[in-house]
């Protein structure tokens, strides 16, 4: 099945529901939607949710604001709710006259709920889940998969199992999946191996699947892509030309490729308006890059991985036929940087005031990588993503930034001590 960015909008088939059907995209055999629970095709393949009618702009007006405006796009009127979307598109002209671009604006995810993107995928997931009747749901995580499932679990009355690598996640978001109930089992392993555990779980009908292999998660995660387009037209009047965003599982790359195939489907969107997709990953993680920058179809999984930017330490990226696609459809590329990059970059986007944890500062890092190297001119106009709070990671946060200084208790004290005497 065609994952071209002019591919044509599909005729729907008779499994549809409301015009609404899962598709393999290597065979393009079709499921109905909410029947049983299907999380891939025959063989293992990546599924996509499918539309008979592609949203156009239109079909957002007057619809309020955050993910389920976009109730066009997505495969129910309302999903399980905090609310979450409408994130804030900053400004940072500091760092966009350094970096040396024509626009530079950060789209900051952490502002959801839970402080993550993952808010997004879950408002759909678990309204899925109700749909299908299940009551537990699982998620492998990093961290802010298992805040972000715990939290609308919760809010929709079910059990929630989260499987984490042991000691390499961040202490705010356990605490997080703590405090919202769910049941967290350290596994002794990466995050690879916890989502071959929780899919081995799901296979045996224990869970319900909630991680970025579901289909329907990443209907939520595309809303980024819409209100990044949206609202960069509303303050510029064009679209931005290049979206430079965090890599892990990849889904977002995915989402949001897939959000702007519907909008050239529907006739809303040109393709030649269609923003690069630029994904970025930490040197110690690169699995997609090494595949970019080999031509490959797919990825290769890394056993091995390590990085502090913990949100995308992750080896074996599920979304990669999805998200590769994606990239080159829209004449975007891939890039790796060190964790040292990914520090600065964090400090860069603190002192514009936008705080966030490590793997969202990848995006700033990549970009300024890709700058230098003459990839991204200077007349472009760029957004970057980043997917979650500073106080996600405080242990990094504290590194990162400026240690305290230990003063008498005296004020005359203090003004020599700030030199203000």
């Amino acid at each position: 099945m065609s994952l071209e960015l002019t591919a044509p909008a599909p005729d729907a088939p008779d499994v549809a529901e409301d015009g609404v059907w899962l598709a393999d995209i290597e065979t393009g055999e079709t499921y109905a939607p909410f029947d049983e629970i299907r999380y891939t095709g025959e063989g293992g393949n990546l599924l996509e949710v499918r539309y008979a009618e592609p949203p156009t702009f239109e079909d957002f007006q007057g619809q309020g604001r955050g993910v389920w405006r976009y109730r066009a796009a997505l495969p129910f009127e309302e999903g399980v709710t905090l609310p979450e979307g409408d994130t804030p598109l900053h400004e940072a002209p500091r760092l966009r006259e350094d970096v040396g671009v024509e626009t530079l604006r950060i789209k900051h995810e952490g502002m959801n709920p839970t402080g993550s993107f993952k808010d997004r995928g879950m408002t759909v997931g678990v309204r899925v889940a109700k749909e299908l009747g299940v009551g537990r749901l699982a998620c492998a995580s990093t961290g802010n998969t298992s805040a972000a499932l715990a939290a609308y679990g919760a809010r929709g009355g079910m059990e929630t199992l989260v499987l984490l690598p042991s000691g390499k996640v961040a202490a705010g978001k356990i605490a997080q999946a703590a405090l919202h109930d769910a049941r967290i089992l350290e596994v002794d392993g990466n995050f690879d191996a916890c989502l071959d555990l929780v899919q081995e779980l799901a296979a045996r009908g224990e869970v319900y699947l909630l991680n970025s292999l579901n289909p329907f998660r990443l209907e939520g995660q595309k809303t980024i892509g819409l209100e990044i387009l949206e609202e960069f037209r509303d303050d510029y009047g064009r679209f931005p030309d290049r979206i430079v965003l965090p890599v892990g599982n990849a889904g977002n790359t995915s989402a949001l490729y897939k959000a702007f195939r519907e909008l050239v489907q529907s006739g809303a969107l040109d393709p030649a308006e269609v923003p690069k997709l630029t994904g970025v990953q930490a040197e110690g993680a690169a699995p997609m890059v090494e595949a970019i920058e080999n031509g490959w179809a797919d990825t290769q999984r890394w056993e091995e991985v390590e990085t502090r930017a913990t949100a995308i330490r992750i080896g074996n990226p599920v979304n990669a036929p999805k998200a590769l696609p994606g990239i080159r459809g829209t004449g975007g590329t891939a890039v790796a940087v060190s964790d040292e990059a990914i520090t600065e970059a964090q400090r860069d986007l603190a002192r514009e005031g936008i705080g966030v944890e490590p793997a969202s500062a990848a995006s700033v890092a990549g970009l300024r990588k890709l700058r230098d190297r003459g990839v991204v001119d200077a007349g472009e106009d760029v957004v970057c993503l980043t997917t979650g709070h500073l106080l996600k990671d405080p242990d990094a946060a504290f590194e990162a930034g400026g240690k305290p200084e230990p003063v008498p208790n005296d004020l005359d004290a203090i003004l020599d001590h700030i030199g203000a005497n």
